[in-house]
């Protein structure tokens, strides 16, 4: 008789600095989750308070990164939350959003995502819904609503693709085995943006795929943003060399297009390069 299969030890991980009030809400969706993971990593960078907001939740753990420069270590993060996952004996890791609320059954279907696709090379991604602000979080199932660009399965389907440059790190999960196949996030990149779409390159170059699974939704807190995101052009700029000198093509093409039409940045042909305008 052939037994069913087993769950996956589930780490949820989960980096931080500062947003305190988001990370909150976090915590309290994952306790609230139907199908709650082994444990809840935090890294927190650089931000001795995550403990204490931490420390009423059961199965949260804290760790600590320190800054060492200007910028957020946020690859190096996310990869000792994976590798402390690991050695914890974690099986599958999910990753969350500091600014992302769980729905109830994100974990379960990740899980069992995990279960029916064994010995695939895959990142899971589930929906993602961008809340209002002040959203009411008691009624989740009345907020979502998928941001459009990604697949939003059904409950329970699997949607395989090969269009790895709409992978996000907002919400996925990964087994151990896989991650350590792709060798975590490079810590080339420095402070903000490029990072994620380097990660999803690396998966690409080593046959992974995008498993978009249906149910496992997650909330995207409101927090203000600008549009080109002019307050990180230094190191998007920056990383976007890092990128394009390892996979030679340019990320972030959206930001940089916005960034040309405010004067701010322009192409060089005769160099292949942006570069900042002069004031």
């Amino acid at each position: 008789m052939t037994s069913a299969p087993r769950s996956p030890k589930v780490v949820a991980i989960t980096i931080v600095s500062g947003r305190h009030d988001h990370l909150a809400r976090q915590l309290d969706g994952v306790r609230a989750a139907m199908t709650p993971p082994a444990e809840h990593l935090i890294v927190a960078m650089d931000d001795a308070a995550v403990h204490d907001i931490a420390s009423q939740y059961t199965d949260t753990r804290v760790i600590d990164v320190e800054r060492t420069g200007a910028h957020l270590p946020l690859a190096l993060a996310r990869n000792l939350g994976a590798q402390t996952a690991i050695n914890a004996g974690a099986e599958l890791l999910v990753f969350l959003d500091v600014d992302c609320v769980p729905g109830p059954e994100l974990f379960r279907y990740y899980g069992a995502a995990a279960e029916r696709r064994v010995g695939e090379r895959l990142l899971y991604c589930g929906p993602v819904t961008y809340l209002p602000p002040q959203a009411d979080l008691s009624d989740l199932a009345a907020l979502t609503h998928p941001h459009g660009a990604r697949p939003d399965p059904e409950s329970g389907d699997i949607v395989l693709g090969t269009e790895m440059t709409l992978f996000w790190s907002l919400s996925f999960a990964t087994t151990a085995a896989n991650w350590q196949i792709i060798g975590g996030f490079s810590t080339a990149y420095e402070g903000y943006g490029g990072e994620d779409t380097d990660f999803a390159m690396s998966a690409a170059a080593n046959d992974f795929r995008i498993a978009w699974v249906g149910g496992a939704h997650a909330y995207h807190q409101y927090h203000p943003v600008s549009d080109p995101p002019v307050e990180h052009l230094d190191d998007i700029l920056r990383n976007a060399r890092i990128f394009h000198s390892r996979w030679g093509w340019w990320p972030m093409q959206g930001w940089l297009d916005g960034f040309r039409d405010r004067g701010l940045i322009a192409f060089d042909p005769r160099t292949d390069d942006w570069v900042a305008s002069e004031d």
